[in-house]
């Protein structure tokens, strides 16, 4: 019987071969092209999109292949067919593969760009997307939430390709357990840029999320590995795992604010991941909740987040938690683990009256902790008896409550080629993360064909442009003219404004010599901040004599409404007086759901405003956004303004942000606040604001300074003032209970 065995494998043999002789590329150039090959294909065949800009295409990848003869869908040329306007891919059935595309210039009509599925009962199993590209596929509407990617069925692969620019609400990718046939899915996410995605300034702005609440106690078994985080600053948590048995492995971290978060679930591994804090802003690493995590062999350095946004942080909770709050640390094994100039590790994090539980069978041992400067760097909350620390290393770190399993030495530390600092000694070569780690390179992520630029403009990257006096719309036919980065330089001479100036890229406007350029508003609006505009004025003097005789005029304003791009405004070494023809004549006005990025004024004079300053105050849904992540004012001179200085709300309790952030140094404050008609009854109104600093500045004759704490953990200093014929300082604490946790010091009551 050997010779049938012989036959009926050369029969196999020739039929496998002749499958794929039958095997064929189809080329369309149309949708109703696609749909017609679709119908046609079998297992082996490809379709190809030709080359081209495909408008309003609601892809429906709907095939079935098999394991040795995948059904594809690619691009002509990868790279090279864009999908835009209102756009989306569906892919259902069996071993399918979508390759070379490129997302841009629109947003899909439905809650995901790609799904992994057809619909509730029909997904797409043992399929792969690849070297694809979503760039900025925004939906307009900034509440409008949706998601890049969703990963339904199982045994799906996601890998090398590139997604930046989210600015609207929902997680960039998402992993959805909803139902049966998408949990235990072993799923792989490999070798992806994840580029910058702007600070949302409200919840909902993952980068990556496994799970859901309703299914956290279920395992998903997705596997996350050498992936590049790049700047990923939506919210606290950049991944947000909640669901169990996932594994989260050498992917790097490049100064991206928040943490890896291990929110719900259980049994996940956390391994060889690498953290670059380089010292920016609330850059954060791991946060450990839940039952039997492990977190090993990862390297951390130069973070500076403290809280839920910590270079590490292991969590109180509650014991048997509701689903969707915090779980009891319990049987946590962390170890050789490598912490370099990590600002705050903390134990216990979040201990309050419900999350009272600390952890519990735990286990932190053989991690080396190093800091250049000498730092208590760990902040406990809770008892910590429930955690047994051995043979962990520390250099000019230090705990006055940690004493037993820490040795505190002199370490000397060498980078590596791979870019890491490792201890110098075979004394140490067990303790930390190994030698053997290499953290991914981005240029070994995401399609080697698709440039991984930065899309943050700077003031003056562009060229100079000069702009004469006295002729008639000079300084707006130059806005109209410039590109994003461009520089506008004033001649002197004074410019009387008869239109909107409409601000839709970034630019500069500066006088070629301070003291000799008066703008003159002759619009209820001077400049209108739209989606991709942001605005630096530099020596300028603005006087508001000549604008109309209304009531409710504004010299900057965003848009009213639809603004999904956070902007920048700089003012510094100008002088803005006489906006006071009428009543209510405000500075900034901004508009609900903008976000300011940034808002610097330095040097800068302001005086006769019967408005207020700054209205960052639209977010009063109490849904946790705001109107400006960092406002800082230094140098400054105020005078002779009716309204308040500044009005800044962030409501509700969500705790996904860190901001806003305002500082507000050395500067000059004189009859501010007193009008009529300023509801605040107040110079400074701030409520909800995260982060505040007044320091080294004089408040004369003038409103007083009203703060409103609500969530988290505020952090308020006023420091070193002097205050003279002002009211007292209002603190009200609107969630937590207890003394106010203001820090009032050494200043100067008169």
């Amino acid at each position: 019987m050997q010779w049938f065995g012989k036959i009926f494998s050369v029969l196999v043999l020739g039929l496998s071969l002749s499958a794929q002789l039958l095997a064929k590329d189809v080329l369309v150039e149309s949708q109703s092209a696609f749909k017609s090959a679709l119908k046609k294909v079998v297992p082996g065949d490809a379709i190809v999109l030709k080359n081209g800009v495909w408008s309003d295409f609601e892809i429906g990848f709907f095939a079935e292949g098999t394991a040795q003869q995948p059904i594809t869908l690619r691009a002509e040329t990868p790279g090279k067919v864009i999908i835009s306007g209102l756009s989306n891919l569906r892919l259902a059935g069996n071993y399918l593969v979508v390759e070379g595309l490129v997302f841009k210039n629109g947003y899909t009509p439905t809650e995901e760009v790609i799904a992994f599925k057809r619909n509730d009962t029909h997904l797409a199993n043992h399929s792969r997307v690849t070297q694809v590209v979503i760039d900025n596929f925004n939906n307009p509407d900034r509440d409008s939430s949706d998601y890049w990617v969703a990963l339904y069925g199982k045994h799906n692969r996601f890998d090398h390709s590139y997604l930046a620019g989210k600015r609207n609400l929902g997680v960039t990718m998402a992993v959805r357990l909803n139902s049966s046939d998408s949990q235990q899915n072993h799923h792989r996410i490999d070798h992806n840029y994840f580029g910058h995605r702007p600070i949302l300034g409200s919840n909902g702005g993952e980068t990556l999320r496994v799970g859901t609440s309703t299914y956290s106690l279920t395992d998903s078994h997705t596997v996350i590995e050498n992936n590049y985080f790049d700047r990923c600053d939506g919210e606290v948590e950049i991944i947000s795992i909640k669901s169990g048995k996932n594994v989260i492995r050498n992917n790097v971290f490049f100064e991206a604010r928040g943490t890896l978060t291990l929110r719900h679930g259980n049994g996940n591994l956390v391994e060889g991941n690498v953290f670059f804090g380089n010292g920016a802003e609330h850059t954060g690493g791991i946060r450990v909740i839940n039952s039997d995590q492990v977190v090993r062999n990862n390297y951390l350095e130069g973070l500076t987040g403290t809280r839920f946004g910590s270079g590490f942080a292991v969590m109180n909770g509650t014991i048997n938690a509701p689903i969707n709050r915090y779980g009891q640390v319990v049987n946590a094994q962390i170890e050789n683990n490598t912490f370099i100039n990590v600002d705050n590790i903390q134990l216990g994090a979040g201990s309050d009256a419900e999350r009272n539980a600390p952890p519990v069978n735990s286990r932190m041992q053989k991690n080396l902790v190093f800091n250049d400067a000498a730092a208590d760097v760990f902040k406990i909350f809770d008892d910590m008896s429930g955690i047994a620390f051995a043979d962990n290393v520390l250099h000019n770190a230090d705990s006055a409550n940690l004493k037993q399993g820490f040795s505190r030495t002199k370490l000397t530390m060498k980078r590596n080629s791979a870019g890491l600092l490792m201890p110098q000694g075979d004394a140490y070569k067990n303790v930390g993360a190994p030698a053997s780690l290499q953290p991914i390179k981005k240029s070994a992520v995401g399609p080697q064909w698709y440039e991984k630029k930065a899309d943050r403009v700077e003031f003056g990257s562009g060229k100079v442009i000069n702009v004469k006096a006295g002729v008639e719309n000079s300084l707006f036919n130059a806005i109209a003219a410039a590109a994003t980065g461009d520089e506008l330089v004033l001649a002197p001479g004074r410019y009387k404004i008869a239109k909107l100036l409409e601000i839709n890229k970034v630019l500069s406007i500066r006088a070629k010599k301070s003291g000799t350029v008066v703008i003159l508003p002759g619009r209820t609006t001077l400049f209108e901040i739209q989606n991709g505009g942001s605005l630096k004025l530099s020596n300028l003097t603005i006087d508001g004599s000549e604008s109309p005789d209304s009531a409710g005029n504004i010299l900057i304003r965003t848009l009213k409404s639809g603004m999904y791009v956070s902007y920048r405004l700089i003012v510094e070494n100008t002088k803005v007086e006489n906006l006071n023809i009428n009543h209510s004549h405000h500075f900034l006005n901004a508009g609900s759901r903008s976000l300011a990025e940034e808002i610097h004024i330095q040097n800068s004079e302001f005086n006769k405003i019967t408005g207020d300053l700054l209205k960052l105050d639209k977010e009063i849904d109490d849904l946790g956004n705001y109107n400006a992540e960092t406002l800082i004012m230094d140098k400054n001179r105020f005078t002779n303004i009716e309204g308040v200085l500044l009005s800044m709300y962030r409501g509700g309790t969500d705790e996904s942000t860190f901001g806003p952030h305002f500082l507000f140094t050395n500067n000059h404050v004189e009859k501010v606040g007193q009008g009529s008609r300023n509801k605040r009854q107040a110079s400074l109104y701030l409520h909800g604001v995260q982060f505040t600093r007044i320091n080294n500045s004089q408040f004369m004759d003038t409103a007083g300074i009203v703060i409103e704490h609500t969530v988290g953990d505020p952090d308020t200093e006023i420091r070193a003032n002097r205050f003279a014929k002002v009211p007292a300082l209002k603190v009200t604490e609107l969630h937590t209970k207890g003394a106010s946790t203001v820090q009032y010091i050494d200043n100067r009551e008169e």
